[in-house]
């Protein structure tokens, strides 16, 4: 049964390893650093176990480690009586990507008003054939999911924010 949770674990690095690569333009091995503390979770992962787990040299652990702390990706904690560094995803990161993104849909929905409210005067002013007019149900629907997803988001940031519950 554990073997079985370390393949899928190790399977789920990689897959969101990949991803984050290219989605935060991070280098293979940081991006494999920060899959491994986001399904390890509270508990924190080790130096050591980073070098273990992803067979790479302490050196390259370390830069990609240090290189993460500097973006605020991770942060690190210790216990009593223990020297070893804990490392967890920094939650403010998490939040500040949530920002961006509250930021970005904000930015497309003013430019979907726009284009909307373009189209619907050419529609009153320039278009007689009700066949040639422009369809605005697109821009209504995907306002909608914007409006929707962008609450959606909200709602989770201040979960983060409020300590509701932990990443």
């Amino acid at each position: 049964m554990e073997n079985n949770i370390c393949k899928e674990k190790m399977r789920l690095v990689e897959k969101l390893g990949v991803h984050l690569e290219n989605r935060e333009q991070l280098a293979p091995v940081a991006a494999r650093i920060m899959a491994y503390v986001i399904l390890t979770g509270k508990n924190g992962t080790t130096f050591e176990e980073l070098v273990t787990v992803l067979c790479a040299s302490k050196s390259t652990i370390s830069t990609h480690i240090n290189h993460l702390q500097g973006l605020n990706k991770l942060e690190y904690f210790t216990k009593t009586g223990d020297r070893k560094k804990y490392f967890v995803i920094n939650k403010d990161s998490v939040i500040h990507h949530i920002d961006n993104l509250i930021n970005e849909w904000q930015e497309v929905r003013e430019l979907h008003l726009e284009i909307k409210a373009y189209k619907n005067n050419i529609n009153e002013e320039k278009i007689k054939k009700k066949e040639e007019k422009f369809d605005l149900n697109f821009h209504n629907d995907y306002l909608k999911f914007i409006d929707e997803a962008s609450a959606s988001i909200k709602e989770l940031r201040t979960k983060l924010t409020d300590k509701s519950f932990d990443i």
